[in-house]
């Protein structure tokens, strides 16, 4: 009796198809991570001309042997076009990549006061491995299929398919116990129709016994392409929801951008409550899915760009951790940087032009009915998702811009709080002590200042009375007469 395996068909196992530094200055605090999203799956993306490398990372939790995915690919892979890295490179990226919480300290205006204005997962065990797969040869062509090559490649056993049409394809992948959704048909006919391959891959696991590794490390595969683009349709054929997608595109050239659809910011450089701190990741998950809402639910979104060139000094600002380094770059595929002796202020251990680009896509068939589509553009402008909190000064402020001081605390809180909403769709009732610790700060130092002046009128005040202006300057005539006839005298004796 054959063991039925389901396929996973998720973003995360698909591959490129055919084919001027602004300083914040801020303080790094927090980050938000992949981990915030349910079902998010990581693609690096590395292209030059027409040569591309691409390496995925899934996110497969449970018994491995449950783990298969099937792949379109531009071209019959060679073995030495195929390898297996090691997660880390992933966790790299997005802690380096991902949006940001950055803080700010006032400055007491007390003590500088002209500054202050001035794959899807499945339960279903499969105990064959790849070459089991195989059937007669008689039968595999009655299906329209024909198995291009196969390979052992780390803890994966690996077939390259040829296909004439869709319901054979999707026939043999069911006769060899994979289990496809209804509608493969449908997804599956629009690669088969471009001659594109298919990449199938399960786990060896007596090769994942011996590889001492308890999680299945990502795939990366080479290749040449003259189309920049991912086939995000064949993930969606057996989703029930929307799934995340993190992309992290390498280029010479500057920013990668979609063409087929809206590539937009992330709402950044706003400023939030400090007590956002203690939720950040929170807080930016609902801040994407408000954005993703506000943008129809078919928008690509930036989330990062940078100029990562060696003969640019400034890499990150602020920095979430080092930049990439020349080893950790050649794990992620970049293969033009040449190394270089020099190991100085942001990790550029490394020669050559390099742009690194995050682009974070929240799909599903009904608002991404198309694959996705990519063009590399000469933009190199800086971007990160970022966000700020402005600590106040601290402890009892006794200076004549106490006031002014605590005034502008106090709408700059209920400006946070307006940005705080706006961004995420919290509710704002349970934050009134926000604001109301600045609004009664304001009050007392009003009321001090008050207390303090008493009954003394202001000079300027004073010189606005003529009448008192006349005997004020009188009186210091005659105070001068004085000095001066005091002062004969003392000569004369």
């Amino acid at each position: 009796m054959k063991t039925t395996k389901k396929i996973i068909l998720t973003t995360l196992s698909v591959f490129l198809l055919q084919t001027n530094a602004f300083s914040f200055c801020g303080f790094y605090v927090s980050k938000a991570d992949t981990k915030l999203f349910n079902k998010a799956s990581q693609v690096i993306l590395v292209r030059d001309g027409n040569k591309n490398v691409v390496t995925m990372s899934n996110d497969f939790y449970g018994d491995v042997q449950d783990f298969a995915m099937v792949v379109p690919v531009p071209t019959i892979l060679e073995r030495d076009d195929i390898q297996v890295v090691d997660r880390y490179i992933f966790d790299k990226l997005d802690t380096y990549s991902g949006p940001r919480l950055v803080e700010y300290y006032d400055q007491n205006p007390c003590y500088m006061y002209d500054q202050y204005f001035g794959i899807r997962k499945f339960s279903e065990a499969a105990t064959m491995s790849s070459m089991d797969m195989i059937e007669d040869e008689e039968e595999i062509k009655n299906y329209g299929v024909t198995i291009e090559a196969q390979y052992t490649v780390g803890e994966y056993d690996i077939l390259l398919l040829s296909a004439i049409e869709s319901s054979g394809l999707k026939t043999w992948l069911r006769q060899n116990g994979y289990q496809i959704p209804s509608d493969a048909e449908e997804v599956l006919d629009p690669y088969i129709k471009s001659d594109m391959k298919f990449f199938v891959v399960k786990v060896n696991l007596d090769e994942q016994l011996n590889s001492g590794y308890d999680y299945l490390r990502p795939i990366q595969i080479s290749y040449e392409s003259n189309r920049f683009m991912l086939p995000i349709r064949l993930g969606m054929a057996n989703a029930d929801e929307a799934q995340d997608l993190i992309i992290y595109a390498f280029t010479k050239d500057g920013r990668v951008e979609t063409t087929n659809y809206r590539t937009t910011k992330i709402p950044s450089d706003k400023n939030i409550p400090t007590f956002v701190q203690d939720n950040f990741g929170q807080f930016y998950a609902d801040a994407f899915d408000k954005a993703y809402k506000r943008n129809g639910r078919n928008t690509v979104f930036l989330e990062y760009s940078w100029d990562l060139s060696s003969s640019n000094y400034v890499k990150c600002d602020p920095c979430a951790t080092t930049p990439p380094t020349y080893a950790e770059l050649r794990d992620a595929g970049v293969f033009w940087t040449k190394p270089n002796n020099s190991n100085g202020w942001g990790g550029a251990n490394y020669n050559g032009e390099l742009f690194i680009t995050r682009l974070h896509v929240k799909y599903d068939r009904e608002h991404f009915p198309q694959d996705l589509f990519f063009q590399s553009t000469p933009n190199k402008e800086h971007f990160q998702g970022r966000y700020i909190m402005n600590h106040p000064v601290q402890g009892h402020l006794d200076c004549d811009q106490a006031s002014s001081y605590y005034q502008m605390v106090l709408d700059r809180r209920e400006n946070e709080l307006d940005e705080l909403a706006y961004l995420t769709g919290w509710k704002m009732d349970e934050y009134d002590y926000y604001v109301d610790t600045y609004a009664k700060k304001l009050e007392r130092s009003r009321k001090d200042k008050k207390f303090n002046t008493g009954s003394i009128i202001p000079l300027n005040k004073v010189f606005q009375d003529s009448k008192i202006k006349s005997i004020v300057l009188s009186s210091l005539a005659l105070l001068l007469m004085t000095s001066v006839y005091f002062g004969s005298v003392r000569r004369m004796n």
